[in-house]
């Protein structure tokens, strides 16, 4: 078991609780975001660096405040909870489906891109799946 910081993680869980966003702020379903996900227990997807941060994707926005992200990352995994996307000319990434989570807008660092619309469906479905 790795050792983590979950001290430091609090100390910006603080800053970022306190920090309001401008008031021009907004984000869209699609678009992929890097995002403070923090230190989490178990297997839950952590961040990295000092923001804690990796990139997610906004699966529904509930309103100006309050969305469902799923998280994505670089190791090449397959499977029914995974969906491989492509980014243009970098590597491709891999959204976890499995690792939905509701997260407030004051977690969204800075926009990356907007995800390709015919992928966005496809993701869509698959979430659909797993729910009851």
């Amino acid at each position: 078991m790795s050792n983590k910081d979950f001290d430091k993680w609090n100390e910006l869980k603080k800053k970022l609780h306190t920090t309001e966003k401008p008031k021009d702020f907004y984000f869209r379903e699609r678009e992929i975001w890097w995002c403070s996900l923090g230190l989490n227990i178990g297997f839950e997807e952590d961040g990295k660096n000092e923001n804690f941060e990796r990139p997610v994707l906004v699966i529904r926005k509930f309103n100006k405040y309050v969305l469902w992200i799923l998280p994505l990352t670089r190791s090449h995994k397959t499977g029914d909870y995974y969906f491989r996307i492509t980014q243009g000319d970098e590597d491709d990434s891999v959204v976890i489906l499995s690792q939905i989570r509701l997260i407030s807008n004051k977690r969204l660092l800075r926009k990356m891109r907007m995800m390709d619309e015919k992928e966005f469906k496809e993701i869509q479905n698959k979430v659909k799946k797993f729910l009851p």
